[in-house]
Parts: C-alpha cells; sequence; structure tokens
C-alpha cells in the first residue's frame, strides 16, 4: 500500500506533468471505484489543473476550481503515460483499469488496481475536505511538533502499533512505515502509547520524523514507476521476515493478522522476547 513517502513522491511527479495542462477526457472503466457522482468526473474535462497535493495517504489534483481526489488503498496505483492508447477500453475481464484521464495533446494517466479485492477510491468535490477520509485525518507526521505528538500518542491506550496506523491520529503512516518507526525507535509493537515516558515519547518522535523524511528523499525525483521498488528496497524489517536484521544480526520475525502481517527484530526492539500470535495478545514466556 503506498504510504506518505510514496504518495508525497507521487504528488511531486504529478505535478511536473499535470500542472497548466488541460483535462481531454476522462474515462471511469471501474465504476465501483468511484465514490461521488455529483459533479461527475466528466465535470474535470476542458478545466485546468491548478496544482496537485497530499493529505495522508490521499492524493489531491486540483482542476479548475474542482478536486480530483484518489485514496490507492491496498492494490491501487497511478500509471503514468506519455502516450496513451486510442480508444475506449472496455471493462471486466481481468483488466486492472479502474479511470484513464487524459491531457490536451498527448499523454496521461491510468489508475489501476491489481486483485479481487477492492479499495480504491475516487472523488470529485469541490473542497478535499467533504471526503470522509480527508476530513477525519490527522496531523501530518512531518509537520507535527512534539508537544502535539505526545499528548496524541500517551493519551491513547492502544499498542503503539495500531496507534501509529490510526489515520486520524496521524495522517500517512501505514503498515509498513510504521514497522519501520517502531524499530527506528527501538520498541515492541504491543507497548501500550499510554505507557510511554517522556523519554520514549521523545525517541518515538524522533524515530518517526527521520524514517519519513529518509523514505521521501529516497524517493524524491523517481518516476511513478520506480516508486514501489524504491520503498521495497529501504525496508529494514518490515517484509524481511527470516532475514537478518541490519542493525544487529538477529532474525526478524513475524506476527500474523487475519489481513495483515507486523515484522519486528526481537533484540532491538522487545529485549529479546518473541512476540506470540496477535490473538494471544501476550509476550510468550
Amino acid at each position: 500500500m503506498p504510504e506518505l513517502p510514496e504518495v508525497e513522491a507521487l504528488s511531486a511527479f504529478l505535478a511536473g506533468r499535470l500542472v497548466g495542462r488541460v483535462i481531454a477526457g476522462v474515462q471511469p472503466v471501474a465504476i465501483s471505484a468511484l465514490k461521488t457522482y455529483d459533479p461527475p468526473v466528466t465535470a474535470l474535462v476542458g478545466r485546468v489543473v491548478g496544482g496537485v497535493g497530499r493529505g495522508g495517504k490521499f492524493l489531491d489534483v486540483e482542476v479548475g476550481g474542482l478536486h480530483l481526489v484518489v485514496h490507492l488503498a491496498r492494490a491501487g496505483w497511478l500509471r503514468w503515460r506519455d502516450v496513451l492508447p486510442v480508444g475506449a477500453v472496455k471493462p471486466g475481464g481481468r483488466n486492472p483499469l479502474a479511470l484513464r484521464v487524459r491531457l490536451e495533446g498527448e499523454g496521461g494517466f491510468d489508475l489501476t488496481e491489481a486483485g479481487t479485492k477492492k479499495g480504491l477510491a475516487v472523488y470529485v468535490v469541490g473542497d478535499p475536505g467533504e471526503v470522509p477520509g480527508v476530513a477525519r485525518l490527522g496531523p501530518d507526521p512531518l509537520e507535527v511538533g512534539f508537544e502535539e505528538f505526545a499528548a496524541l500518542v500517551r493519551g491513547d491506550r492502544r499498542r503503539l502499533k495500531g496507534v501509529l496506523r490510526d489515520q486520524s491520529v496521524l495522517a500517512g503512516v501505514g503498515n509498513a512505515y510504521s514497522d519501520e518507526v517502531l524499530h527506528a525507535a527501538r520498541m515492541s509493537p504491543y507497548k501500550l502509547a499510554s505507557s510511554l515516558t517522556e523519554e520514549e515519547a521523545a525517541r518515538l518522535y524522533e524515530a518517526l520524523g527521520g524514517t519519513l523524511r529518509e523514505a521521501v528523499e529516497r524517493s524524491r525525483g523517481l518516476a511513478a514507476g520506480e516508486l514501489k521498488a524504491e520503498k521495497k528496497l529501504g525496508l529494514r524489517v518490515h517484509g524481511r521476515a527470516g532475514q537478518p536484521c541490519p542493525v544487529c544480526g538477529d532474525t526478524v520475525r513475524e506476527v500474523s493478522f487475519a489481513d495483515s502481517s507486523l515484522q519486528y527484530c526481537p533484540t532491538c526492539q522487545t529485549g529479546g522476547k518473541l512476540l506470540a500470535d496477535r490473538r494471544l495478545s501476550r509476550l510468550l514466556k
């Protein structure tokens, strides 16, 4: 799933290619991806792109007073095309295409989604705040101050893993970067947020900002098609179960959930203890 660093890089990539261009056509292919109907996506046609931004994991393209807001979800992606195929696309089958945006002249982009579980969401609104997911976003991790961060996190009685992933607490951190932040902070994903000391909160705050800024810098200037590979290469523990921790050499471990998993280093994060399955909700003795 694209998270803050990838969406930040994607917005910068698009800004350099879309701003000042006129939308020549919008073709919805997967109707299930459209979450609004008034105004319709065709209302973007003939308007000039004024800017591209990001709110958490949402991409926001401002087009002549309207906003095309996109959440890529788990398997969605944006594919830039210097030259778009001619002709209409037929929906159905195994075609991953969900929406095609064509620019005047040539070029444009496709929104695609792989797999059978669909989560890609496309909105056309007058204000991004009209999108429910945007309206509930917490502060941006790259902009939040320490005092606000500490109050948000220490006031929550859930485990750190869940708190960091909650978009109403901090906007933009998902499954992968929450693992990376906790590894950098040397904290267990099962640690209760409300139990953090002032020193631990400061350590977590520094790890959050440092991890995300480093990822943003690695992604800066990359083409849209290169961002997924760069994200995977930059991860230290997430998705690397069974491999050696790059800090201490211990084996990276995994805890599986119904629809996701987390990875961590026992030596760096849990004092050498292995985390039990999430359903047990306790450390193995």
